[in-house]
């Protein structure tokens, strides 16, 4: 009984208030917390519990979350952090890339989120006053030498951290792994998790991760943190069938490959200037601001062409004695009245008449990092907000109302997939305006960057196929990762297939499809794909076979299925071999000598089996063998 009644008073019973002290409901209590808001959370609440399960039933010390560009990583951080330390982590410490502006985006997210106890940057407990030793702790810390080192003082002795990377493939893995030596950043990160730490890394583009062995993550414990239903991603932005991309969702303008004139970046704002205006106009309730993302190749001196370019434009629009100002505004009349010719006046005297309520918002100079609040980029803070960045904003920043984003011409060389994965900026919640949405690219990089998202499409078919090690690819365009960042003492590149899920084998069904003369061997493959389900064969793959095929069905081989159960050097149970099992005498040249798609069936005796797929045209594929 906590108090009791007596003869001049009551008694005090602190054990009353201790038993307040234990807090077990930090993640339900941030989910309900969501919902009340109205938002979707069954992705969240999947991704943490399988997490968890990770860490606390299977013993997993270092594994990958892992969900595509701007799809609420941010608030599933929050929520795991709550329920790891639900579950007895003492301290959670959030690594995030060196950029102050990032931290405190997301350190003020952390905050606003209510989560107990109440974040702290890693400068906040550097005191001597702050005893750590004691209590729960949420620390944020950037993934620099520097911090890091004074944060291990700090803890010393300490133990048994548990540790969320954002952006994990950013920094934190070796890239002297085929030196023998250890990155500082690396190293010091390792010196953190200590002997009992728990490492869980979050990105959305997981390659350099695997491919590093990063703190020997654990493949067979990798998440997926699937996009809430408003997300707006690859399957939007870079449909699998590039034909289908003239029925697309939002508004694509191509650029020519040798664009250099100012013209078109100026043409791209008085669009984006027009797309505000109808919104607002049309659509909208009440008025909301919006942004433009200029997306440059990272150097300064784009940065300040492309500065002048918008300057101008905004001086010209809000003078009309400006000598350009009748030029400029009967373009802009003329690009209204081809999109909305019953209401062009109306639309272009809106923006006249509001053309001064801009800010510019450049982002990735040192004055930028001093100075400038990238939240009024980010949340738009003015009626037309215009940023311009490159480097800074590939990684996790998160744009809202973002209503255009303008790609200028880079150096035609060879891109890296993790990169370019990260600077799908136009990702997001855009359902509620995606028709209204443009992305402006040179002709060239978009359908690079169309390749560069179905090889990684392809890789997580792989993961999700619960086959062991991801496959990556890559071919003389696009490269998975930087080279010194692949182990190659675990990495191989050429094996060359990919297995899918493990099925039960119907022989006379199998035997049926495959050997019906009737039919061309991409109409095999649907039959197939019909037969057995989408684990088993993805739809993906069909319809990246069907759309990748130079001469039809004859660039596909559908191969009689084979008894593995002879091959000494393969593992039966899960029908896997280290060289990969489709050969050259399993390609049959004399009979298929225009393929380049290759498709094989593997049993292993007993009723189970396995496709495999194998390419041939130029593309590499990578694996880990451990």
């Amino acid at each position: 009984m906590s108090f009791s009644m007596k003869e001049g008073g009551m008694n005090f019973d602190v054990n009353r208030f201790k038993s307040q002290l234990v807090k077990t409901n930090r993640f339900e209590r941030r989910l309900n917390r969501l919902k009340d808001e109205g938002l979707y959370t069954e992705n969240i609440e999947s991704t943490v519990r399988e997490a968890v399960d990770n860490v606390y039933k299977t013993r997993s010390r270092s594994f990958v979350i892992y969900g595509e560009p701007q799809s609420g990583k941010t608030e599933l951080m929050i929520a795991l952090t709550g329920a790891l330390l639900d579950h007895g982590s003492r301290i959670v410490v959030i690594l995030l890339n060196d950029n102050l502006q990032l931290l405190s985006q997301n350190l003020e997210r952390f905050k606003r989120s209510g989560i107990d106890p109440s974040p702290r940057n890693f400068s906040e407990i550097l005191d001597p006053s702050v005893d750590i030793r004691k209590g729960e702790w949420i620390i944020f810390c950037k993934k620099n030498p520097r911090d890091l080192t004074r944060f291990l003082e700090k803890l010393g002795r300490i133990e048994g951290l548990a540790v969320i990377d954002d952006e994990a493939d950013y920094a934190s893995p070796n890239s002297k792994v085929n030196k023998r030596e250890k990155t500082k950043i690396n190293e010091l990160i390792e010196k953190l998790l200590k002997k009992e730490g728990i490492y869980i890394g979050v990105t959305a583009t997981p390659a350099r991760l695997d491919l590093n062995n990063t703190f020997n993550n654990q493949k067979e414990g990798w998440v997926m943190f699937k996009p809430h239903p408003d997300y707006k991603g690859q399957a939007s932005f870079f449909p699998l069938d590039i034909a289908s991309i003239r029925n697309r969702e939002f508004r694509l303008n191509l650029l020519p490959d040798t664009m250099d004139s100012p013209r078109y970046l100026r043409e791209a704002l008085f669009r984006f200037f027009l797309n505000v205006a109808f919104l607002n106009r049309k659509v909208n309730k009440k008025e909301d601001n919006y942004s433009i993302l200029i997306h440059t190749s990272g150097k300064r001196a784009d940065h300040t062409q492309d500065y002048q370019v918008v300057v101008k434009t905004l001086a010209v629009l809000s003078d009309h004695e400006e000598k350009s100002f009748e030029h400029y505004v009967k373009t802009l009349w003329e690009l209204a009245y081809k999109e909305h010719s019953d209401m062009a006046d109306e639309l272009v005297d809106y923006i006249l008449r509001n053309i001064n309520r801009n800010t510019i918002v450049v982002m990735n100079s040192d004055i930028d990092k001093r100075v400038i609040d990238f939240q009024s980029a980010t949340k738009p803070a003015a009626l037309f907000t215009i940023a311009i960045g490159g480097n800074i904003v590939s990684r996790g920043v998160t744009f809202e109302n973002l209503l255009s984003m303008y790609f200028t011409r880079d150096v035609k060389h060879k891109i890296q997939q993790d990169t370019y994965i990260q600077r799908a900026r136009m990702f997001g919640t855009r359902g509620r305006y995606l028709k209204y949405f443009e992305l402006t690219i040179p002709d060239y990089l978009y359908h690079d960057w169309h390749r560069c998202f179905i090889f990684h499409r392809l890789a997580l078919e792989s993961i999700r196929a619960g086959n062991g090690s991801p496959v990556w690819l890559e071919d003389n365009r696009i490269s998975v990762v930087a080279p010194a960042s692949i182990d190659k003492a675990t990495v191989t590149m050429d094996k060359g297939e990919m297995g899918f899920e493990i099925f039960d084998y119907n022989e006379k069904r199998i035997k049926e499809i495959i050997e019906n003369a009737k039919i061309n061997s991409l109409d095999k493959m649907i039959a197939l794909k019909n037969l057995l389900g989408d684990r088993k064969l993805p739809s993906y793959l069909v319809d990246y076979i069907k759309n990748f095929s130079p001469r039809g069905a004859d660039s596909l081989a559908v191969h009689p299925s084979r008894d593995m159960s002879g091959y000494g050097d393969a593992v039966k149970d899960k029908i896997e071999r280290t060289k990969g099992f489709i050969g050259q005498s399993d390609l049959e040249e004399m009979k298929y000598p225009a393929a380049v798609h290759h498709l094989k069936i593997f049993h292993d005796g007993n009723g189970r089996a396995r496709v495999f797929y194998k390419y041939f045209g130029g593309i590499k594929f990578l694996k880990n063998l451990i």
